[in-house]
């Protein structure tokens, strides 16, 4: 099962996302901004960060340059946000544009591989 953290200021959207996604059998854990969704991040291994840009205490953009100057720096982010212009979308591997379908979000998250499998696949290339 793939571990999911979302995080967003918006307790709806993270109610929704959470319930859609576990539907699908991913074990997803919330935060409610981004200094929160660090500190979870720091404690737990995540397969997939799922991150709003717009938040009080540290944004979205805070949260990708954190996790990508951690030692699991390869951590896939998807980023969402309602204001575009807002963030630095080279730091994150996709971005969704609010509002967004669902079922956007869960082809999106289907294409990244569970942690485990991120491991395997560098044994296998060095091998």
């Amino acid at each position: 099962m793939s571990s999911v953290l979302v995080i967003d200021d918006e307790e709806g959207i993270t109610d929704v996302i959470q319930e859609a996604l576990s539907l699908y059998g991913y074990d997803v854990q919330t935060a409610c901004d981004g200094n929160e969704g660090i500190q979870k991040f720091k404690d737990q291994l995540f397969d997939l960060v799922i991150t709003d840009i717009m938040m009080p205490n540290a944004d979205g953009n805070s949260v990708v340059r954190y996790i990508r100057d951690s030692d699991r720096r390869m951590t896939p982010i998807i980023g969402m946000s309602g204001t575009p212009l807002l963030l630095n979308d080279l730091d994150f591997d996709k971005v969704l544009f609010k509002p967004f379908p669902l079922q956007s979000l869960i082809n999106t998250v289907r294409t990244f591989p569970p942690v485990a499998d991120f491991g395997k696949v560098r044994l296998r290339a060095c091998a």
